[in-house]
């Protein structure tokens, strides 16, 4: 996942320089005795990493435009507070300053992807962001209860 601005143009300039390398490796192996088969299989785990590379480009420009997947069952708490942060466009040395720790703790914190966050955490996190979250209880046989809000800002 690219966390910061900083990650992301190295990401995009990796990815651009990728692009090249992979079509100048595809007209190098085509002049070769290899068979059309025997090119995609050298090129296919290029080309596997170039369209991981890729969604992770697209997924931090989602998250920019303040574009979020849907939460299940909490299980994607540290992520969400990570796009949050990246939607709001507070960099990590800024949210450190709002929750006064250290830079490096927030770094830490999101490459581990707040894992093992509490409650009362995660809350700070929400506030120091300036954001609310909400939740609807769905029961596993499908109905569904009131929307529920679990910050509030």
């Amino acid at each position: 996942m690219i966390r910061s601005e900083a990650e992301y143009k190295i990401a995009v300039r990796r990815l651009s320089e990728q692009s090249e390398r992979l079509k100048q490796q595809a007209v190098h192996l085509r002049k070769t005795e290899l068979t059309k088969d025997e090119v995609k299989r050298v090129l296919d785990p290029v080309r596997c990493f170039h369209e991981q590379l890729k969604e992770e480009v697209q997924s931090y420009e989602r998250l920019k435009r303040g574009e979020f997947d849907e939460l299940q069952n909490l299980s994607g708490m540290g992520q969400l507070l990570v796009a949050l942060r990246i939607a709001k466009g507070v960099t990590q040395r800024e949210l450190a300053k709002r929750l006064d720790v250290s830079e490096s703790q927030v770094s830490r914190d999101e490459r581990n992807e707040y894992h093992g966050i509490t409650v009362d955490r995660a809350q700070r996190v929400l506030e120091a962001l300036g954001v609310t979250i909400s939740t609807e209880v769905v029961s596993l046989d499908g109905s569904r209860s009131k929307r529920a809000s679990l910050a509030r800002t």
